[in-house]
């Protein structure tokens, strides 16, 4: 798979190196020339493409063309819209990935600019806040389909509602799947006849109000109780 990234800053520039380590095809483009000299030290020489990364012609001779996903990280919103739109329809790249540097532009980064997956720093860290302050022990692994829904993992406490309950009983929502259930070290596949047992480690794909029934499920009974 070819990652196509546009901007050589620090995101990038360890975006770069990060997929590089896991063995993915890397092409970088980047045109000041105080980030090329250090670019230069970290990457590959292979790697890195030198001209503007919003320039059709330079996008063309650095092989957008043959990329699978672009990552558009430059550190100016508008040039990233534009890598987005150029990079699904001139060069019929399928997955396109855009950083928001200004919050307030974030209502652009849509389906009219080509835009599948943005990065905003600001929203990100604001769920983080969220997602700790109201889901308790519960912790978020992965999130899906622009975080509407999320891969979450919870410790079974003693003394929690869910115990001995068989999941089809729990009365979870059609939005919550319990994926998993980690046992002494061993997978238990969450059948409907499956019940949690104190110290099991749920993994769950939910959307945000599943997680908060989860969450009361799974809760110690000293918080059921406040």
């Amino acid at each position: 798979m070819l990652v196509f990234i546009a901007g050589g800053g620090r995101t990038g520039a360890q975006l770069a190196a990060q997929l590089l380590q896991q063995d993915y095809e890397v092409r970088l483009v980047e045109h000041r020339r105080e980030l090329l000299s250090l670019l230069h030290h970290e990457l590959p020489t292979e790697v890195i493409y030198e001209g503007q990364p919003a320039d059709p012609n330079v996008l063309k001779q650095a092989g957008l063309d043959k990329a699978n996903v672009i990552v558009a990280c430059t550190n100016d919103d508008a040039t990233n819209l534009v890598l987005c739109y150029l990079a699904r329809n001139l060069f019929n790249v399928r997955r396109t990935v855009a950083r928001i540097n200004n919050p307030r532009n974030a209502w652009l980064f849509d389906q009219n600019f080509n835009v599948d997956e943005t990065i905003n720093q600001a929203d990100v860290m604001a769920h983080l806040i969220q997602e700790e302050m109201s889901l308790g022990d519960m912790m978020t692994l992965l999130k899906i389909r622009r975080g509407r829904y999320s891969l979450v993992e919870e410790k079974v406490p003693a003394g929690a509602k869910a115990i001995g309950v068989e999941l089809k009983d729990l009365g979870l929502p059609d939005q919550c799947v319990v994926a998993a259930i980690i046992r002494n070290g061993q997978i238990v596949l969450p059948r409907g006849i499956a019940s949690f047992e104190a110290g099991d480690e749920v993994l769950a794909i939910t959307d945000e109000e599943g997680a908060k029934q989860l969450e009361q499920l799974l809760a110690p009974p000293d918080r059921n109780a406040m």
